[in-house]
């Protein structure tokens, strides 16, 4: 069946929905400290919250709706659950181009996260139509896509934010409804009948997602171990353009330019080299050296004085996106095939847990740390990150020695 289905129009299609999805969080990030500041008269040391509660009020409504869009599609096929999504997304951008107040973008904000709940059923859809053995391969391309839609947004929200800080959104919505007619007209169905499940409350929601997966051994473990790198990642999100700002005093422009070097590090590691070094080395040693990078360049972040030891931490720690598509693959062979939906949901729950708890935590560390008469210290946010990946390799570590203990006993 996988055979018979175009593969390569469907995973372009995925692209282009987590392509969107990135590209909406890279829009706004340079133009974040702006959009603020003239809906508001707070400092960069305030402003800074204001934007972690936005991200807070988007993840949120991710961290609710992702189980219940990922077992929707495991009812009635990705096809309809994506399309409708898409045609929400470009609305709402055309919601957010109109804001005219904080409390507009809240709402603003919230109805994206319904709609960006998508990456489950964009997932399952790699899930549907790849073999296990090239899961990683394949989920590193729509890796990539995540990371071109980095390399965009912060440069058409940079420049096009330059001239009014509105047209960004009114592009960005134009080129979704384009994505979702091109959907309509070219994007099948991946998952078969015979491979539908009922639609179950008790699984479609965050919490019974969870529970439900992580009766599949070795999920729950590298799920834990997802969270911990999700949440350091939330350090770029939640406080780049005002850590931008406080070291290096860079213009809009110029905070674009460095999230887009970081979404092409994205494309690069995950689009280009995570299928062959996985091939060379193995899913977990790959997993392994993803996990190293990524502390290793948080630590130089922390201590950056100056815009070149910024960019030597971003490329460096732009490594770490080794580790999320090894992780997805390993996790892929431990669900079954109708339930593929429902681990993407728990995955894409972690996420939106990450993404909740995350730029609260940053936003308040980053603030606290660049306000009088506190110790100055704006690197912190991205030191507390280089302690979550090392917790995360250590939650790896101990479950594979565990693993193995048992293994020996038997």
């Amino acid at each position: 069946m996988k055979q018979q289905k175009s593969t390569g129009s469907i995973l372009l299609f995925v692209c282009l929905i987590v392509f969107f999805d990135a590209m909406g969080v890279g829009l706004i990030l340079p133009l974040m400290p702006e959009i603020i500041t003239r809906l508001s008269d707070l400092p960069n040391s305030r402003a800074v919250e204001v934007s972690g509660y936005l991200l807070v009020t988007y993840a949120g409504m991710q961290f609710v709706c992702a189980p219940l869009i990922g077992g929707l599609s495991d009812r009635f096929g990705r096809r309809p659950v994506l399309l409708l999504a898409l045609l929400g997304f470009s609305i709402d951008y055309f919601v957010m181009a109109a804001a005219p107040s904080l409390a507009f973008l809240f709402v603003a904000r919230l109805i994206s996260g319904i709609f960006g709940a998508t990456y489950s059923a964009a997932s399952a859809c790699i899930a549907d139509i790849a073999s296990k053995t090239d899961r990683a391969r394949l989920f590193g391309i729509a890796g990539a896509a995540v990371g071109l839609g980095f390399i965009l947004g912060p440069v058409i929200g940079g420049l096009l934010g330059s001239q009014n800080f509105r047209l960004p959104f009114m592009v960005a919505g134009l080129l979704s409804l384009t994505t979702c007619l091109f959907g309509w007209f070219n994007f099948p169905e991946t998952l078969d009948l015979e491979q539908r499940r009922q639609f179950d409350w008790s699984r479609a929601n965050p919490v019974g997602s969870l529970l439900s997966i992580a009766r599949h051994p070795g999920v729950l473990i590298l799920l834990a171990a997802m969270f911990c790198i999700q949440l350091s990642k939330q350090a770029y999100i939640s406080v780049w353009p005002f850590f931008a700002i406080e070291v290096v005093d860079w213009t809009p422009v110029a905070i674009g330019l460095s999230i887009t070097v970081y979404g092409i590090m994205m494309v690069i590691v995950q689009g280009l080299l995570t299928g062959p070094t996985v091939k060379w080395l193995g899913e977990r040693t790959t997993l392994w050296l993803g996990l190293a990078f990524g502390a290793i360049g948080f630590l130089i972040l922390a201590q950056a004085v100056g815009p070149y030891v910024i960019y030597a931490g971003i490329i460096i720690g732009g490594l770490c996106e080794f580790s999320i598509p090894t992780m997805q693959a390993l996790m892929t062979r431990s669900a079954p095939d109708d339930s593929q939906g429902e681990l993407q949901g728990a995955i894409a729950s972690v996420y939106s847990a990450a993404a909740i708890i995350g730029p609260f935590i940053m936003s308040q560390i980053f603030g606290f740390y660049t306000r009088e008469p506190n110790p100055y210290f704006p690197g912190a946010p991205f030191m507390l990150a280089a302690g979550l990946i090392l917790s995360a390799g250590l939650i790896i570590g101990v479950s594979a020695g565990v693993r193995r203990r048992r293994m020996d006993v038997c």
